[in-house]
C-alpha cells in the first residue's frame, strides 16, 4: 500500500491511498478538491471511493468537486452522517469493509469528536480523522468524555501498536507541548517534541506515527499515568481524567 499525504487548507491533511496490485485509489478526507486533483493529476491516478471520517466541512469540503470530476465516484460514511456528508452513496457501521482494490479497510466507529466519526483501519495502517491526533484527540463537539476514551483507548487502542497513524491535522508539536506541560520529567515527550519541531523545520509533515509512539506520549491514551493525573488534579476514573486533561488542553497556550 502507498499512501500520498496531500497537505490541505492551513494545516489539514487529505490522503491517497493506492492500491499497488490494481491500481485502485481512495481518497480519505479531501478537505478541498485543489490539491487533491493536483496529486492525482501528479501521480496519473484516479480515485475510485472516497472514506469519510466525520462530517466536518474540512474534511468533506472537496468531494462535490471531486464527484463532479470522476462519475461514479462512491463516496462512504457512517450512518450517522447520512445527511451531513454530501454526495454519499454508502452508508456503514461499526465493522464494515470497504474495498480499495486488493485493499481491505474496515469502519472503526469512534464517536467522541462528532457522533459519526470513523476511523478507517486497515493494511497497517488507521486513518484516524479528527478522534486522535498524534500526541492529542479533537475536542468534544457532539460525543461525551466516555465515546472519547473508548474510541481512543479501546477501539483504536485494540490495534497493533506497529500500527501507522494518520490523522487529520497537523497539530503534532502543539500537542507535545501540551503534553510535556502534563509531564515534563517524560524524555520520550521530550524527544517526540524535538523530532517533531525538527520535521516541521524542514518543511515536513509528523505524520505518520504509530500506536504504540501514542501510547507513549498522547495524554489522552495515558489517563492512567500519575503525572497525568496529577498535572489535571483528578482524582476520579480515567474518563473523568480525560475529561480534565480535555478541558486542561482547551485552555493551554504554549
Amino acid at each position: 500500500m502507498r499512501v500520498e499525504i496531500v497537505p490541505c487548507l492551513s494545516d489539514n491533511y487529505a490522503y491517497l491511498v493506492l492500491c499497488p496490485s490494481t491500481g485502485a485509489v481512495a481518497v480519505v478526507d479531501p478537505s478541498e478538491a485543489e490539491p487533491v486533483l493536483d496529486a492525482l493529476a501528479r501521480l496519473g491516478v484516479a480515485p475510485s471511493v472516497v472514506l469519510a471520517t466525520h462530517h466536518h466541512p474540512d474534511h468533506v469540503g472537496g468531494i462535490p468537486a471531486l464527484a463532479a470530476k470522476f462519475p461514479g465516484l462512491r463516496v462512504v460514511a457512517h450512518a450517522h452522517d447520512r445527511d451531513r456528508v454530501p454526495g454519499v452513496t454508502r452508508l456503514v457501521e461499526h465493522g464494515d469493509e470497504e474495498a480499495v482494490g486488493a485493499l481491505r479497510f474496515r469502519a472503526l466507529h469512534v464517536p467522541g469528536h462528532t457522533l459519526g466519526a470513523v476511523a478507517w483501519s486497515g493494511e497497517g495502517a488507521v486513518f484516524t480523522g479528527d478522534t486522535m491526533f498524534l500526541g492529542g484527540c479533537g475536542r468534544l463537539f457532539e460525543g461525551t468524555p466516555a465515546m472519547m476514551h473508548r474510541s481512543l483507548n479501546e477501539t483504536i487502542g485494540s490495534l497493533s501498536p506497529e500500527t501507522k497513524v494518520y490523522c487529520g491535522h497537523e497539530y503534532t508539536v502543539s500537542n507535545l507541548k501540551f503534553a510535556l506541560h502534563l509531564e515534563p520529567g517524560s524524555a520520550v515527550v521530550r524527544e517526540a517534541l524535538a523530532a517533531a519541531e525538527a520535521r516541521r523545520a524542514a518543511g515536513e509533515p509528523t505524520v505518520p506515527g504509530t500506536l504504540a509512539h501514542e501510547r507513549a506520549t498522547n495524554p489522552f491514551m495515558r489517563c492512567d499515568a500519575e503525572g497525568v493525573r496529577a498535572a489535571v488534579k483528578a482524582d476520579g476514573d480515567d474518563v473523568a481524567v480525560l475529561a480534565a486533561v480535555r478541558l486542561a488542553k482547551d485552555h493551554f497556550r504554549a
